[in-house]
């Protein structure tokens, strides 16, 4: 089961909850494609660790596979979108620490991401904002 953490809501004042989760996530670009996992999940962006550098304002295509629960089974939604890297860091020698906006992604999906995040911050009382 993913790791999921969270920060108490007087420590950040962001605009929609976000939440320390790893998702699986392809991210799609010029460069390539990347397999990687988000280290925390929004409605409107993702932050994950790549082991390839992408300049800041790289558009991209996003995959992600959200796991919702129904009932007491498990699937996998896939949420596609188009995304654009608005920061860079580097993580150590062979990664990067990578923030995505969401820049185009359909109403109904960004839903469904909103109402995982919130299920999951439910979970363990707390979350971020962004």
């Amino acid at each position: 089961m993913p790791r999921s953490t969270s920060l108490p809501l007087s420590q950040e004042k962001r605009r929609y909850p976000r939440l320390e989760h790893n998702i699986p996530v392809k991210i799609s670009s010029d460069h390539g494609d990347i397999l990687t996992e988000t280290k925390n999940l929004s409605c409107s962006g993702a932050f994950c660790r790549m082991s390839l550098r992408l300049e800041p304002m790289t558009k991209l295509k996003v995959h992600l596979l959200l796991p919702l629960r129904k009932s007491d089974k498990v699937r996998s939604k896939k949420i596609t979108c188009k995304g654009v890297v608005v920061r860079t860091q580097a993580a150590g020698e062979d990664y990067y620490d990578t923030a995505i906006f969401f820049s185009d992604i359909a109403p109904k999906d960004s839903h469904t991401i909103s109402e995982f995040v919130e299920s999951m911050m439910e979970k363990t009382e707390y979350g971020k904002y962004n």
